[in-house]
């Protein structure tokens, strides 16, 4: 098939892109290097069915259109977007336009060449978990912050290009995402930045009290699941869940982590009115409709992990 996808470039989008290519899909990456690198996608420069790496945005219709009507997509896979919550508060216009109506812009398109959307969204756009058997894709939203309330409106567009116009199109719900390619700083997710902080030595600083848990879904568990949604017409017009089924605080973590409570230190929350409280995925729907399942541990997650930034795998 030939495939879009947005973001490729990112943490998530990399290993898309790996999955697809290794499947024999034809795919064009779109992305404008604000969140992704360009060497995350190295190893796949020279493969035979990346077709074409190109630097722009999902706001630039010219280049959308341009795209669309020379390769007629298949499947869009559409992970670009801002992703990062304290941007989203301190700027939400670009927030806004990037997850919103870049969305928009994307869904004309596939519209007029009935291509599929797998429209990546996230699990902040809901309220606390508040059942022992997790949050499923019928829990309360609440978007406690413009990125969650950016992506809740395009959730609504793309089930809107369901209902209005027959377009298959699915959005999914990755919970917190972690592994190999993420990065390592200040915008890298919590499992990348405390095990970068654990190597190097460093105290690992949590935002509050750490009593905060989160669902951890392994990246290639999370790219299968991706992957499976676009060619699976039984999660078309749904919202589909997928984490690991398991939470953890980030007290624990980061006992996991670096097994040195000396090294853990408690500082002030950048955006406390933005935290959900219990994060808890019940993925029963993915495992129903896709047959999917996560395969990597926590544990196994995080070694392969550690591993990897050990070997200098910095992103």
């Amino acid at each position: 098939m030939n495939i879009l996808l947005t973001g490729g470039a990112g943490f998530i989008g990399r290993w898309v892109a790996k999955n697809l290519l290794s499947q024999g899909h034809n795919v064009w990456i779109l992305d404008d290097l604000s969140n992704g690198q360009e060497s995350n996608i190295a190893e796949f420069r020279n493969h035979a069915n990346l077709k074409g790496f190109i630097e722009g945005t999902i706001l630039d219709e010219e280049l959308l259109s341009k795209l669309f009507a020379e390769h007629r997509f298949d499947i869009c896979y559409h992970l670009g977007a801002s992703i990062n919550v304290q941007d989203s508060i301190d700027d939400p216009r670009t927030t806004f336009n990037n997850d919103t109506v870049g969305t928009f812009y994307i869904l004309e398109q596939c519209k007029q060449y009935g291509t599929k959307v797998v429209f990546m969204s996230t699990c902040m756009v809901y309220d606390r978990c508040t059942d022992v058997n997790g949050i499923d894709e019928a829990h309360p939203t609440k978007p406690a912050s413009p990125y969650a309330g950016a992506k809740i409106g395009a959730e609504n567009m793309v089930l809107s290009y369901y209902y209005a116009y027959d377009l298959p199109t699915v959005v999914i719900r990755p919970f917190n995402t972690y592994g190999p390619f993420q990065k390592t700083g200040g915008e890298g997710g919590v499992v990348a930045i405390f095990l970068k902080n654990d190597l190097d030595n460093k105290v690992l600083n949590i935002y509050g009290e750490g009593t905060q848990t989160r669902d951890l879904l392994y990246v290639e568990d999370c790219a299968r699941f991706v992957v499976e949604a676009g060619f699976s017409d039984a999660v078309n017009g749904q919202i589909v869940n997928a984490g690991l089924g398991r939470d953890i605080s980030v007290n624990d973590l980061a006992q996991l982590i670096t097994g040195d409570a000396s090294r853990i230190k408690h500082v002030e929350h950048i955006h406390p009115q933005s935290e959900i409280q219990k994060l808890l995925c019940n993925s029963d729907k993915a495992k129903q409709l896709l047959g999917w399942e996560p395969r990597v541990s926590l544990e196994e997650g995080i070694a392969r992990t550690r591993e990897w930034i050990k070997q200098g795998g910095l992103a």
